[in-house]
């Protein structure tokens, strides 16, 4: 294997800015696996058949902030103080309310929750009890098998999931997870 020296390491990661400049088309650059730069043409576009993609659904920002307001609503009208957050089909966060007073641990908490949900298309209590046939699930990075999250579903497929963290207990947090989900029914 070939030793690499530090100001090549310096020029690869420089090499990176130049290729983002280059996809805004100022030109290309790129860096070979090898350890040699090489400079290419400007990129080309090329357009995909369309047998080769997929259109998929998402929740708006406007629907996310509606389903996370309407979950921390909910929780502070029973005097709760927790954290809502909301993530899209690929579990990327779109948006996280912290409320008044919540626990600093309740942001993440939140967040795998709702990650959790949206993956496996179900509340987190239900597959809080399926850890007891397969213990390891609890082992999938950022996930949380704890009560407080709830799916949202568009034609029968999930297109997001909704975690609630800091109530005293997972059912009041999934309660409230789910107040935000029915607010997409309105």
């Amino acid at each position: 294997m070939k030793h690499v020296k530090k100001a090549h390491r310096t020029r690869l990661i420089t090499g990176g800015a130049i290729v983002a400049l280059g996809l805004a088309g100022v030109g290309a650059y790129s860096a070979s696996a090898g350890g040699e730069d090489t400079a290419a043409a400007p990129a080309t576009v090329t357009e995909a058949k369309e047998r080769n993609t997929t259109a998929t659904t998402h929740l708006t920002i406007a629907a996310a902030t509606k389903a996370a307001r309407a979950a921390l609503d909910a929780a502070e009208a029973e005097n709760q103080r927790v954290t809502v957050a909301v993530v899209d089909r690929n579990g990327n966060t779109l948006v996280t309310l912290r409320g008044d007073g919540a626990g600093p641990q309740s942001y993440e908490s939140a967040e795998r929750k709702a990650y959790t949900a949206v993956s496996w298309n179900a509340p987190t209590s239900e597959l809080a009890k399926r850890l007891a046939q397969a213990p390891n699930l609890k082992d999938i990075p950022g996930t949380l098998f704890l009560g407080g999250g709830a799916p949202v579903t568009a034609g029968g497929a999930p297109v997001a999931g909704v975690g609630v963290a800091g109530a005293p207990s997972g059912d009041l947090d999934e309660k409230f997870a789910r107040a935000g989900v029915a607010a997409l029914a309105r």
